[in-house]
């Protein structure tokens, strides 16, 4: 028996505490990494917005933004779709760079809305992602049923985002927001599920990849509930 079927046969006969504690220490470590990837996002932004170097970079480069978002694509469907394949470092390190990339991606809000708005919609965020997050996590309701219907809404959300840059239409805007707003908040709670349900099913050895993977999942929604929620909250730079 190789080591990796050892560990394996060895993780399908823990007992039930230890399997409790398990799954807590992979969503420590998923919160953990999270955390740090907002870190590094918002040290990004903040060191950009501050730099007259990378403003007039990407006021001279406008293709430099569209690159961002290919890459940042690339980022997310890579470390999705090749988890498995990679090792847990390289998985964190893409995680991080991601991180970095979206940091560059958001550095413009702070041209358009005011610090204490954007600080304020911060914490906002977090109180409202915590108490979906703790739901998710403890919840005995099945919300896997969630999770069909939310990513077609989210499609649809997309879809309507995009038709609505040609239409600019501000009452749209405002229904597209909602949306978003409900559907990050819906996303959140269904994504804690299923990394509980992942970490509870995964052998322990797999459990950084898990983390980054979980981390990657949660970050996406902070992030898209934060700017669906500024367009509420956030007010502008006088």
């Amino acid at each position: 028996m190789n080591i990796d079927n050892y560990q394996e046969y060895k993780s399908s006969y823990q007992p039930a505490e230890s399997l409790d504690v398990r799954v807590s220490q992979v969503m420590k470590r998923v919160y953990v990494k999270m955390f740090l990837g907002l870190l590094v996002t918002a040290f990004v932004a903040m060191f950009a917005y501050q730099s007259a170097t990378v403003t007039n970079f990407f006021i001279v480069n406008r293709w430099a933004m569209i690159a961002l978002i290919a890459v940042e694509l690339g980022l997310v469907f890579g470390i999705s779709g090749a988890i498995n394949k990679l090792s847990s470092t390289t998985a964190t390190a893409l995680f991080f760079l991601f991180s970095v990339v979206n940091g560059l991606m958001l550095f413009p809000i702070f041209y358009v809305y005011s610090d204490v708005s954007i600080a304020k919609t911060f914490f906002i965020t977090a109180g409202v992602f915590g108490a979906m997050s703790v739901y998710g996590y403890f919840t005995t309701q099945d919300l896997s049923k969630w999770g069909s219907f939310l990513i077609m809404a989210l499609i649809g959300l997309i879809i309507c985002s995009v038709v609505n840059i040609f239409l600019k239409s501000g009452t749209m805007d405002w229904i597209i927001s909602g949306a978003g707003v409900l559907i990050f908040i819906g996303l959140t709670a269904w994504d804690t599920q299923q990394i509980k349900t992942m970490a509870m099913q995964s052998p322990s050895f797999s459990a950084g990849k898990l983390a980054t993977l979980g981390a990657l999942s949660l970050y996406l929604d902070f992030i898209n509930l934060f700017l669906y929620l500024l367009r509420f909250f956030g007010s502008s730079r006088d």
